[in-house]
């Protein structure tokens, strides 16, 4: 990519990135010098911050197979999608149900650039990818509609997404806005940060202020606010490492993990 390439401007490598900074507390390979000295930052003030990344892609993947094959559902419009990892919600879901459609949203450049990873659907199923924001709901659920069904139930996945939405631009209505748009039967999967342990309080303001994005931890009430009126899933609003938890999630309080999560279905 050249410096007249639109899409090189706007990786901006000298500048932190969530979904880079996310890459590398997972472990990832796909960052840069500048994600990477955000997240060793991030890391000293907040070693558990690590921790949190994992359980958050940890719930995504029993959320998903949850979802699938509980709850029946073949549609998924996963926003926020981050970068290619292990066990991708197509990956998931085509697993239990290899019809299962999926659209990826996500408007971070290098997850454009590792599209073609999000796309190696089963031959049964479908993936697509939109390289589109968040607060853009109408433009996303047209396009989405190219690809899923809406018809028939979806699940909509927002795992960390919603934390990089300030205040202002009213992310209750952006999920409300959302979940109108989908008809009965579908279900809505989310997860955040909570404000609720100092150290990391203050670390994502230190990261806020040295990112080319920002972060905005929430009580756990705001979070639960985006389920208004969803039936929740057993066991409700929990940490991430105590919905339908696994043997490799257990060994932590739920106090120990800052992070909060939950499935609620829409009648």
């Amino acid at each position: 990519m050249t410096s007249e390439d639109p899409l090189a401007d706007r990786l901006q490598l000298d500048q932190p990135h969530s979904a880079r900074v996310w890459n590398f507390l997972l472990g990832g390979k796909d960052n840069y010098a500048a994600d990477r000295q955000a997240g060793e930052m991030i890391l000293q003030m907040f070693p558990d911050i690590a921790l949190l990344a994992r359980l958050q892609r940890r719930f995504l993947v029993r959320a998903v197979r949850y979802l699938a094959a509980d709850a029946g559902i073949r549609q998924f419009l996963d926003i926020g999608t981050g970068l290619p990892t292990v066990d991708n919600t197509h990956e998931v879901a085509q697993r239990v149900a290899p019809e299962s459609r999926i659209v990826y949203v996500d408007n971070d450049p290098l997850v454009l650039v590792h599209a073609e990873a999000l796309l190696t659907s089963t031959p049964e199923g479908t993936c697509d990818y939109l390289d589109a924001d968040v607060r853009d709901p109408e433009r996303i659920l047209e396009a989405a509609a190219r690809t899923l069904d809406f018809g028939k139930p979806v699940a909509l996945t927002m795992l960390g997404i919603l934390g990089q939405i300030p205040d202002s631009d009213d992310p209750w209505a952006l999920v409300a806005r959302y979940l109108e748009g989908l008809p009965p039967g579908s279900y809505l999967a989310l997860a955040d940060g909570t404000d609720t342990n100092e150290a990391l309080n203050q670390a994502i303001a230190v990261y806020n202020a040295n990112s080319a994005s920002s972060y905005h931890l929430r009580s756990p009430d705001r979070i639960g606010a985006y389920f208004d009126g969803l039936e929740l899933v057993e066991p409700g609003i929990v940490p991430t490492s105590q919905w339908h938890p696994e043997p490799v999630d257990v060994g932590r309080s739920p106090s120990d993990v800052d992070a909060i999560c939950g499935i609620g279905r829409k009648d």
